[in-house]
């Protein structure tokens, strides 16, 4: 089975050391055997309860119009956040999307976006609940989550939204639906770290279309 992503081309060249506009990685998971956990990706759990389940699940639906990445265990330990994490690129400023839809949960039902991410103790995330109605930004440091900024707003369950977020140096931005709703700054990870997909408690989310564009 092909990989989950692909480089797309630039469509601009450097020119006497002027940058090149960076090309996305793009993970549409199209190339994936339904039922099973997708190529080039690692999973975690942070805090107690069930690993998570990661597998390809088929979505007429979806943005792209073919397969998407579920979270499909609904274990509802409250303090508990499955992660699938990309194995490339490590990156520490970045340009990261995904398309996410909140399909079922009774304690929570929430999509999100790590970044830097170390291990499952150690890492950024920006989440959206459909329950609650927010999007927040947290760091995650040994294991012990920690709010940074929070918005609230409309988070529709059964129905695909798009978050994204910029991380640039301490300066970190997150957008809803192409509206920025979080403009913060913070210091506690200023490495490079890993890029991925993360879920709270009893979620089950669907995920399409994830990419991360290096500046």
């Amino acid at each position: 089975m092909r990989a989950t992503c692909w480089l797309l081309v630039p469509l601009c060249c450097a020119v006497a050391g002027l940058a090149v506009a960076a090309a996305p990685i793009v993970w549409s998971f199209d190339g994936d055997a339904p039922d099973k956990a997708p190529t080039g990706f690692s999973f975690g759990r942070t805090g107690q309860g069930g690993p998570g389940k990661w597998v390809v699940k088929t979505d007429k639906g979806a943005p792209s119009g073919g397969r998407v990445l579920a979270q499909i265990d609904a274990d509802d330990t409250d303090y508990r956040f499955p992660v699938a994490v990309a194995d490339a690129p490590v990156a520490r400023d970045v340009v990261l999307s995904v398309r996410c839809k909140p399909v079922s949960g009774k304690v929570d039902q929430a999509c999100g976006l790590v970044f830097r991410y170390r291990d499952a103790d150690n890492y950024y995330v920006t989440r959206a609940n459909a329950l609650e109605g927010n999007v927040r930004l947290y760091h995650v440091k040994n294991g012990q989550r920690k709010q940074l900024a929070s918005w609230n707003g409309t988070v529709r369950s059964g129905a695909w939204h798009e978050l994204a977020l910029e991380a640039k140096g301490d300066h970190l931005q997150v957008q809803w639906d192409g509206k920025r709703v979080i403009d913060a700054r913070d210091k506690t990870f200023p490495e490079a770290g890993k890029v991925g997909l993360w879920t709270k408690a009893d979620s089950v989310t669907y995920f399409d279309d994830l990419r991360a564009t290096i500046p």
